[in-house]
């Protein structure tokens, strides 16, 4: 494949240029233009490298289309798969939440395992559009969680896990009234069905929590899986997360935490959506405010895939980064951090992962994905 008169953006630079790729991979990048008569001419369209999510929640809409309601989970990854490629997402993290804790959710056992096993069977069938990993995103303070993670841990896809406590109190609720607020968005609690709630969760983080993340960090360790901590809020909890060996900061709630995270040497991902909507929808952190000030270091789609795309734009504009910086935090960053060292930006020798965008005024449009130099969307 030969394409030309394409605006390509490097880990470096942007430029108009002409890309050749071969068996998959990347060959040749050259400045200017070609005649060869079998060059694609992409008119001025960007030509970015293929994004790469590490934390999506995107699955479960539509595993849960409406409350209640169960959707076939085949066609559940299939349509999330569709979706994600459609956004120029070209490797996908997809965090499956495990740990139950009682009433408030239903992450269950069985529906995690099947949709673990569905996630190995699409992959291996080739019905997938991306490529597909799995993050395993450990509710520390459920009683489950220990057990789910050991029937886990051995998924031939498993890349990522992340150590989280949403118990009301820590971290992203350490407001329990903002935690009551985004309850009630399904309907009312009463004040004794609030407080019972609060007890009955606080009494399982009392029980489990220190130990479960114990046991599953020293797990990570022995697996050779990085671990993500999540929702840090003060100092203290970055240097847990740096004692532990954590290599990722998934949505600090404050400066303060991104900043300690930078100190340790520790990189920061923040939401997308945070960027695009210029807050964040549980009033935390600004994304934009710890971008102006250099704590940023990747970005993800968290529950909108197109976000991740519009947001890198979004942090020229907003920010004032370049674009290839930008780029980085959906890309090369991601990449880096996790180990894939085959991927994340236009550059010969790596694998061609590339996405075609168009921009329509200020918004970025993905018009074709290309998946190891095979068109996917």
């Amino acid at each position: 494949m030969l394409i030309r008169n394409a605006r390509v953006v490097t880990r470096d630079e942007e430029f108009t240029g002409t890309l050749r790729i071969e068996n998959g991979v990347i060959l040749d990048l050259e400045r200017g233009t070609t005649s060869a008569a079998e060059a694609e001419d992409w008119n001025g369209d960007y030509l970015l490298p293929g994004l790469i999510e590490l934390h999506t929640d995107n699955l479960e809409k539509h595993l849960a289309p409406r409350p209640g309601v169960q959707w076939n989970i085949d066609a559940a990854f299939v349509i999330h798969d569709a979706q994600v490629a459609a956004a120029g997402i070209t490797t996908v993290f997809d965090s499956l939440r495990i740990g139950a804790r009682s009433d408030v959710d239903m992450h269950s056992r069985n529906l995690q395992t099947q949709c673990t096993q569905a996630l190995a069977r699409l992959s291996e069938c080739g019905l997938l559009r991306a490529e597909h990993f799995l993050h395993l995103r450990c509710e520390i303070a459920a009683p489950d969680v220990v057990d789910v993670f050991d029937s886990l841990g051995t998924h031939p896809l498993l890349r990522l896990a992340s150590v989280m406590d949403h118990t009301p109190g820590q971290r992203q609720w350490h407001d329990r009234n903002q935690w009551r607020r985004w309850q009630e968005r399904h309907g009312k609690l009463t004040d004794e069905h609030f407080a019972a709630v609060i007890a009955e969760l606080s009494d399982g983080q009392e029980r489990f929590a220190v130990q479960h993340r114990r046991e599953i960090v020293a797990r990570c360790v022995a697996l050779g899986v990085p671990v993500a901590s999540h929702d840090d809020t003060v100092i203290e909890h970055v240097e847990q997360a740096a004692a532990e060996g954590i290599v990722l900061a998934e949505f600090p709630t404050t400066r303060i935490a991104a900043q300690a995270a930078r100190e340790h040497g520790i990189a920061t991902i923040m939401g997308a959506p945070n960027v695009v909507r210029g807050e964040s929808h549980s009033g935390n952190v600004s994304a934009i405010e710890l971008a102006k000030a250099g704590l940023l270091d990747i970005l993800s789609s968290d529950y909108v895939p197109s976000s991740l795309l519009s947001a890198a734009f979004e942090l020229v504009g907003k920010a004032g980064w370049t674009l290839p910086r930008a780029m980085a935090t959906v890309s090369a960053e991601p990449a880096r951090a996790v180990g894939l060292d085959d991927r994340g930006a236009i550059a010969p020798g790596l694998r061609a992962d590339f996405v075609r965008v168009r921009m329509h005024g200020a918004l970025p449009v993905p018009r074709a994905t290309y998946r190891a130099g095979e068109r996917i969307v």
